[in-house]
């Protein structure tokens, strides 16, 4: 496994870009814009399952169609490498047979990506956007960068405002590498950064006698982050706290402050299934207005499955 490094993923020289082909329009507008930012080699992949390629003859029997299905899957994705390169980047498609996060997880170390890239398109009930899905496999069995293009997820638009990149935190043993992450991506942008944690309300707070808002304790830990996390690239960072729900207040604070990027911070102690029972990764990824970029810890892959969590409060 590689060492962590938050400049090489801030700034990929390989972008893998896993699409099921229904959702090329919608995901690969956001892999030209990160390719043409960072100059990174894009390889589009599609990994065709049994199923996919299931089909029947005259007489209504089922047969597996490979060769057919593997032709269509590259018919699909050949365009858009083509029009990748009018932009100037270079772009391999690749169609491989087997278990959609096994595959992406191989192409990952034969290919030295940098960064995943994948869509979830469902507008289904929350609780099916990624249960069980590929973008849920993936986001808890790889250690690198990974940015999930939510349904309601579309490209800045222009302003002439400083671009914002918000990074929510638990600050339960805070993890450096996505913060680093997070800073070098907003650097990279020139943007602000944004240092986010969410607390539980302002009532619960004062029941129990403790400081709210600006005077408690996790402003103080997030000034510290922010002064280390700054230095570290030069950005300008702001702390910010606020009460409420964790999903709502990183979705709001994102859509006020028009973010560019959400990262959700990498905690220690954050494990994938309360967080899959809290539905915060599920609301954010979801109604995120942009991409939603998460980095898994790497003691956490030989162990019970994990994810990075957003400002979660037990």
């Amino acid at each position: 496994m590689r060492e962590p490094d938050p400049h090489r993923w801030a700034h990929p020289s390989t972008i893998l870009v896993a699409s099921d082909l229904s959702d090329l329009d919608h995901l690969m507008p956001f892999a030209l814009k990160q390719g043409s930012e960072t100059g990174a080699r894009l390889i589009l992949m599609h990994v065709l399952t049994s199923t996919a390629s299931l089909t029947a003859d005259a007489a209504g029997m089922p047969y597996y169609d490979t060769a057919g299905a593997l032709e269509i899957a590259e018919q699909t994705l050949r365009p858009w490498c083509e029009l990748a390169g009018r932009h100037g980047l270079r772009c391999d498609a690749l169609v491989r047979e087997g278990q959609a996060t096994q595959q992406i997880a191989a192409a990952v170390r034969q290919f030295q990506a940098d960064r995943v890239l994948l869509g979830t398109r469902s507008r289904s009930k929350i609780g099916k956007l990624l249960i069980g899905s590929v973008a849920e496999q993936v986001l808890r069995s790889v250690y690198l960068p990974v940015m999930t293009v939510g349904p309601e997820a579309h490209l800045p638009v222009n302003t002439g405002e400083k671009p914002v990149v918000l990074y929510a935190t638990t600050l339960r043993e805070t993890s450096r590498p996505s913060a680093a992450l997070a800073c070098q991506i907003a650097a990279g942008q020139k943007a602000k950064l944004v240092l986010l944690h969410v607390l539980p309300h302002v009532q619960e707070m004062e029941h129990k006698g403790l400081p709210t808002g600006i005077n408690s304790a996790a402003m103080t830990e997030l000034r510290s982050l922010a002064e280390e996390t700054g230095a570290g690239c030069c950005s300008i960072v702001e702390p910010a706290v606020v009460h409420g729900n964790p999903s709502i207040e990183i979705l709001a604070a994102a859509s006020d402050r028009r973010a560019s990027l959400i990262v959700l911070g990498a905690t220690k102690r954050s494990s994938f299934q309360n967080l899959m029972r809290d539905r915060t990764v599920y609301r954010v990824l979801a109604h995120a207005r942009c991409p939603v970029l998460t980095l898994r810890e790497p003691q956490f892959l030989s162990h019970e499955p994990q994810v990075e969590a957003g400002a979660v409060h037990q």
